[in-house]
Formats: C-alpha cells, sequence, structure tokens
C-alpha cells in the first residue's frame, strides 16, 4: 500500500479512519501468513523501488481515491520494465465511461443514471491467491490517526473496519432494511434503514461493484427498495464523474455565474454551526452526530449546508473544509457535488430558491424527535461532549437561534434574486 501525498493531506476523522482500515487489512494478511507493506511517497517511485526489491514483473494496482492518475506510476515502472494492470477500483464504470452521444461529460443524474443503468457493470473480481515474495520488504508507520486526540476514543466505538465487517453490514442491510429503504432512507431517527458502508466505500474495504451485484441480485429476487438503493449507489458514481472532469470542483463553483456571489467567508456564525450551537435544533443535532461519529445522516447533511449557505449566506467552501476534516466516510467528489448542489452552484444544483427549512424537515423526517433528543440531551450529548475540545465549553442550556428561520430565508432569497 502505498500512502502518497493525497492521504498525507486526509482530513483528521478520513486519516484515522484509514489507519483503521489498513491495520484490519493488515491483519486479515496475517491470518493468511502474509505481512502488509505500506510505504510513503511519490506512488511511481515507490512501485518501482518494491518492484526491484521483490523481483516483480507485474504490478496490480487499484485506487478507491477518484482523482488519482496512473499515468506517471505507469512511466516509471514501464522505464523499470515493469508492467502496470490498473484495475477499476471503486468505481462501477471506469473514468470517463458514461458519456453523452457527443463524447461529454453528463451534467444531471438522470440522463447519467440511464446511461450507466445501460452499461454492463463489470463483475467483482474474486480474492487473489497470494504469495509472500522470498525477501519481505520493510514498511513504514502507518499511523494516521495523531490529529484525531481525544476523538479518537470516541470514535472507536462507533467504527466496524475491515472487509469482513462491510460485508457483514451490507448483508444485515439487504436482510433486514431493504424491503423499506425506499420510504425510511430519510428517516435519521431510524439508523437501520441506510447500509451504513459510506466509511468501508470511502477506505476501500468494500467496492461498489460488490454493492452492485448483491443489490441487483435483491432486486432479482424481488425485494422492495433495492432499485432505490441502485439508485442511490450511482448518485457517487455521478459525483465521481464529475470530479474526474473538473478536479477543481472543490475550489471554484460549477456553475461560472456564480462566482462573484457575495458568500460570506468564514466567521462568528460558523463557528457556532461547526460546534452545534446555532440553536435550531435540527442543525444542531446534525453537527454534535458529525462530530462524534465522523458521520451524519444524508438527509440531514442537506439540511446543515441548506442552513450554512442559505439561512447564514456562508460559503459554501467553508462547510465542506470541515467536513473533510470531521467525516469519516470523506470522498472528494461526494463532498463537492453534495455542497455545490445545496448551494446552487453546481451541477444539477437544487434551484436557488430551494431553502430547506429544518424544523419543517424535522417535522417530517424525524417526527416523534428522537433524532434530536438523543443528540441534544441524550446518550448522544455525553458522546459528542466526550469528543470535542475542551476549548469549545459547550454550554448545558439551549441556545437561541442565530438567526429566525423565516428572517433568514427571506435574506438569503434576496440575496439569490440579485445575483
Amino acid at each position: 500500500m502505498v500512502l502518497d501525498a493525497p492521504e498525507d493531506a486526509l482530513g483528521a476523522a478520513a486519516a484515522w479512519r484509514l489507519g483503521q482500515a489498513i491495520t484490519a487489512l493488515a491483519d486479515d494478511l496475517a491470518a493468511r501468513g502474509l505481512r502488509l507493506v505500506v510505504r510513503r511517497g511519490d506512488a511511481g517511485a515507490v512501485l518501482t523501488a518494491l518492484a526491484r526489491e521483490t523481483g516483480a514483473a507485474t504490478v496490480h494496482l487499484n485506487s478507491p481515491r477518484p482523482f488519482f492518475s496512473a499515468g506517471a506510476a505507469r512511466d516509471a515502472l514501464a522505464a523499470a520494465g515493469v508492467a502496470l494492470h490498473v484495475h477499476p477500483g471503486n468505481w462501477l464504470a471506469p473514468p470517463g465511461a458514461v458519456s453523452t452521444g457527443a463524447g461529454g461529460a453528463y451534467q444531471k443524474f438522470t440522463p447519467f443514471w440511464r446511461a450507466l443503468r445501460g452499461r454492463e457493470i463489470a463483475a467483482p473480481l474474486g480474492v487473489p491467491r497470494l504469495t509472500a515474495p522470498p525477501i519481505l520488504p520493510a514498511s513504514d508507520d502507518w499511523s494516521l490517526g495523531a490529529a484525531m486526540r481525544r476523538g479518537a476514543e470516541v470514535l472507536a466505538g462507533q467504527v466496524r473496519a475491515g472487509e469482513a465487517a462491510a460485508r457483514d453490514r451490507l448483508s444485515e442491510f439487504l436482510d433486514d432494511a431493504l424491503r423499506g429503504y425506499a420510504d425510511d432512507r430519510n428517516r435519521p431517527d431510524l439508523p437501520a434503514a441506510t447500509s451504513g458502508l459510506s466509511d468501508a466505500l470511502a477506505t476501500g474495504e468494500i467496492s461498489a461493484r460488490h454493492i452492485w451485484y448483491a443489490g441487483l441480485a435483491a432486486r432479482d429476487a424481488g425485494a422492495p427498495g433495492a432499485e432505490t438503493f441502485l439508485w442511490e449507489l450511482g448518485w457517487r458514481d455521478f459525483a465521481r464523474d464529475l470530479y474526474f472532469h473538473a478536479p477543481q470542483m472543490d475550489r471554484q463553483a460549477w456553475r461560472a455565474e456564480w462566482d462573484d456571489f457575495p458568500w460570506c467567508g468564514d466567521n462568528p456564525d460558523a463557528g457556532l454551526w461547526r460546534r452545534g450551537l446555532t440553536g435550531i435544533d435540527m442543525v444542531d443535532a446534525g453537527m454534535r452526530e458529525l462530530y462524534a461519529t465522523g458521520r451524519m445522516h444524508n438527509r440531514v447533511r442537506m439540511i446543515v449546508a441548506s442552513f450554512l449557505t442559505k439561512h447564514l449566506l456562508t460559503h459554501w467552501r467553508i462547510g465542506l473544509d470541515w467536513f473533510a476534516d470531521t467525516l469519516t466516510d470523506w470522498d472528494p467528489a461526494s463532498n463537492a457535488m453534495n455542497w455545490q448542489w445545496v448551494a446552487g452552484s453546481g451541477p444539477d444544483a437544487a434551484p436557488y430558491f430551494r431553502v430547506f427549512n429544518p424544523d419543517t424537515q424535522a417535522a417530517k423526517f424525524d417526527p416523534q424527535g428522537d433524532y434530536r433528543r438523543y443528540w441534544l440531551t441524550g446518550p448522544g450529548d455525553a458522546l459528542f461532549r466526550a469528543a470535542i475540545p475542551l476549548s469549545w465549553r459547550i454550554p448545558r442550556a439551549r441556545p437561541a437561534p442565530v438567526i429566525g428561520l423565516a428572517e433568514g430565508r427571506a435574506r438569503a432569497l434576496t440575496a439569490y434574486a440579485a445575483r
């Protein structure tokens, strides 16, 4: 395994979670009498050195990252007389393979989905037969969790790392929750209603194609919810395809007309948003879930993102960067697409006049208030307080709202209409 520059730049939670995945992989290999070798540095240089040390004639490479380019590594290995075989990684279809009739990228999900759905998705490969080389290369340290500090112990209780755990989660979901997925996937108060596999996908512990074929089998067996599950998996490939064609998507507005929109930069209200102190229960519950678990229900992600970008008129990059630092399931493509979708500046984006009302959303998707109570006054509150920096000093009493919901919506619509 190569840890190169992008891994060194991972946010604290994503780096810690990757470290857990690497440890689980090392344990799996050790059970087969093998040893994982981890090296840090440029992928081409590292792979070339390892090929020389082991006498390898061919290198098989698999990357879950949507921004990895194998060109430099291929050239470096070719110069050393070593062939490189690149596997599809964690895509359903290879980068750029799903294209319009004119050969370009789709900018809306529905036609992309139709094109993807009409393709033959390659079946996942089985476990290869592996043998150790005569001389075992040295391995670098793969500790990646230092930046988590006191939050690491809390996160450790929320994570099931490793391939076996991911496959078990998928089986549990297909057996127990898939039938209600179409109706229940938007309910944060029903945590078992979704697969919970986003962190395993982000770290490569399970492949998108493995999940795809399991979903197809469930659909063919007549399972309600299976087609919706496949559709949601397709959104992930759509994000990666967009990112493949526009790798600046996490820094620049997809729609150029949004470049001069007067977003606020970082500000005190954004600081309250990060710490779950906006006084808006659904928003604060979501931000507490994020910090304590490294994850957040997808419906709640849309709610907190809308509140930051529209009610608080804060630049979507502020939220994108916070998610990048705190998500264990961080994926650069999905993160960028989702933030720009909510803000209105991205491809296939929500209309600018769509401003989520957190209270209305809470009444619809957390009707008994179970999710909010868990994170604001219940066991989730204790998890959150155990994970946060001591300097945050979160009061027990709920704060007043930073802005009225009607006032924030009106201000956003005025600003958006004037752009």
